[in-house]
């Protein structure tokens, strides 16, 4: 069976819109619930208070995880099959800038729970944005603004500014797409049965507790920051195989190289991944 067949069979990127619009339609009404004035205590109280909050809360978070993996799978899929030589290089660069704001999409959530994962993450990422010279300040206010503001910024971030960003550049790709709910009712069933049953992550801050892991996609990036400055383990080091990814839609043989150079850093930092998770 040839990579491109198998393109076609796995549906990736028709998983990946099928679990947006299941996270998206969750989220409204999570977003409902939500204060930004009192983010753990609105939170928590969707599982406890809430009338099917907890099923809201994790179809939310399972699905959004699920739209960023089937993302990534569906990236991955047409890199492989060179299927990207088909779009203009301006296109293409567009397609790449989404990632980025899909991982951020999927951040300020963890950030908005404001448990303990999400305040270390939060701190951690505004460390990591101040750190940029002559630009850090202004993105920091732009993005985050934690310290100054609570969770109002995040919260607008995510409900509606990154999606926006997400939106504009991914249209011209997504106007293409008809997703058929009914063929990927196993989809929507096993996500819907694992939310009724299992719940989201909520982890209270505890006393005296030293190392917070955070979320999963960002447990490498974490560990590097133990080994090196922030600028340098938190944009520097990103930046690199964002601008790989962007080089695959040059022509050979820098595309060759931009392709080992993406397989050396997914490497590095599966290791790295594995060391804090094992912490």
């Amino acid at each position: 069976m040839s990579i491109r067949t198998l393109i076609i069979e796995t549906k990736w990127g028709g998983l990946s819109l099928v679990s947006l619009y299941l996270s998206a339609l969750s989220g409204m009404v999570v977003a409902l619930q939500y204060d930004p004035a009192t983010p753990f205590f609105s939170a928590s109280s969707l599982d406890l208070l809430t009338p099917f909050g907890q099923f809201f809360r994790a179809c939310h978070f399972y699905s959004s995880q699920l739209f960023f993996l089937f993302s990534l799978c569906h990236l991955a899929a047409v890199i492989l099959a060179k299927t990207d030589q088909q779009l203009r290089f301006g296109k293409w660069l567009l397609l790449i800038c989404s990632v980025p704001a899909a991982l951020l999409l999927l951040f300020t959530g963890y950030v908005l729970r404001a448990d303990a994962t999400g305040e270390a993450a939060g701190v951690i990422a505004e460390n990591i944005t101040l750190s940029i010279p002559f630009l850090g300040t202004v993105l920091n206010s732009l993005l985050f603004s934690i310290e100054a503001e609570g969770m109002k910024r995040v919260y607008a971030n995510h409900l509606v500014g990154l999606g926006l960003v997400w939106g504009v550049c991914c249209w011209d790709h997504l106007r293409r797409y008809r997703v058929g709910f009914a063929q990927h009712s196993l989809l929507l069933f096993v996500t819907v049965a694992v939310s009724l049953f299992l719940a989201a992550p909520m982890e209270p801050a505890r006393l005296g507790l030293f190392h917070i892991q955070g979320p999963w996609f960002l447990l490498g990036l974490q560990e590097l920051l133990r080994y090196i400055q922030p600028f340098w383990a938190g944009v520097v080091f990103p930046s690199t195989v964002v601008a790989a990814l962007v080089c695959v839609g040059t022509e050979a043989p820098g595309r060759r190289r931009s392709l080992l150079f993406i397989a050396g850093w997914l490497t590095v930092y599966c290791i790295l991944s594995i060391i804090a998770a094992l912490r």
